[in-house]
């Protein structure tokens, strides 16, 4: 008696790339993850630094005494701004081609909010976990007559997930990435709002020190671009072999030659998942439940069932 061979469709097909996918982003996250780690160690740090280096320039009491003269004058009794965006400088004097001596103001911009690449890479997992797509900018490799409908969708989704779209309809409790960043860490400064009509002088150990926390926010940026570069790369290749693959034992064998765990059973739950979902239990346990299932949380609850039934 011979065993029907699992012939692969769509959507089986999508499983199986997703378990190619998974592997080789398992191989190289640790980079990603470290550059994370090593960016908050060094944020920690240059919150006390920056602290320092405003308050010895506009020590507290000065701004003490704008704010009791804004009382009392309203707008004309000065300018306060709670920032989070400094410029720090390190004057050098330096000597032209023709041997004129000048002032080199070196500077650099010290931000401690989060732009949306930089929030794209360190939110990733949290954003895949919602099944959301953290890399469209990253897959159109900059030719941007490759943006589609899917990627201004995912855009959208992105940018609401981390605050940068709100409406008067979100729910208030929520916040977001970008708020949380933006009230982590401000300081009251003399001046309005334009971050750099302020340049706070520094030497230049100070100066270095800041470079390294700004260098430390592109490293996580670039871990998670490299990231997709070498994924992407591998995952051009499945896709293009799981598109000429007729049945699930091809794939398998591929599978099994690099090493990635592959096996009927996913591809049942992924089948049967909408049944198992939906099971008296699991229905009322989604009735009370308020949040959004993630696609992981969604196969683990059809993991469950299948385990339940199979002791019946």
């Amino acid at each position: 008696m011979t065993t029907k061979k699992i012939t692969l469709n769509a959507e089986k097909r999508k499983v199986i790339a997703d378990q190619f996918q998974s592997f080789y982003e398992d191989k190289v996250k640790d980079k990603l993850i470290q550059a994370k780690e090593q960016y908050d160690l060094i944020r920690e740090k240059a919150k006390e630094q920056m602290d320092k280096v405003v308050r010895f320039h506009q020590p507290q009491e000065d701004v003490d005494t704008i704010r009791r003269m804004i009382q009392k004058y309203n707008s004309s009794g000065g300018d306060l701004h709670h920032d989070n965006c400094f410029y720090v400088q390190s004057p050098i004097q330096k000597v032209d081609d023709e041997g004129r001596e000048y002032t080199d103001n070196r500077e650099i911009n010290v931000r401690f909010d989060m732009g949306r690449q930089f929030a794209r890479a360190y939110y990733r997992d949290e954003m895949k976990a919602k099944g959301l797509n953290p890399d469209y900018n990253l897959s159109i490799n900059d030719d941007y007559s490759k943006r589609n409908p899917k990627y201004y969708n995912d855009e959208s989704a992105c940018n609401k997930f981390l605050g940068f779209n709100t409406s008067s309809n979100d729910d208030k409790s929520v916040i977001t990435p970008k708020a949380k960043w933006e009230n982590d860490f401000q300081l009251w400064v003399i001046g309005t709002s334009y971050c750099h009509s302020r340049q706070f002088k520094v030497d230049e150990s100070t100066l270095n020190f800041f470079k390294m926390y700004v260098a430390s926010a592109d490293n996580v940026i670039k871990e998670h671009e490299q990231m997709y570069s070498y994924v992407e790369g591998k995952m051009q290749k499945v896709r293009l072999g799981l598109k000429s693959y007729r049945t699930f034992d091809q794939a398998k064998a591929l599978a099994d030659k690099v090493g990635v765990v592959l096996n009927e059973t996913m591809l049942n739950e992924s089948s049967s998942l909408a049944l198992s979902i939906y099971s008296p239990e699991n229905l009322a346990s989604l009735l009370e439940d308020k949040e959004v299932l993630t696609r992981d949380q969604k196969i683990a609850i059809a993991r469950q069932q299948m385990a339940q039934n199979s002791l019946n």
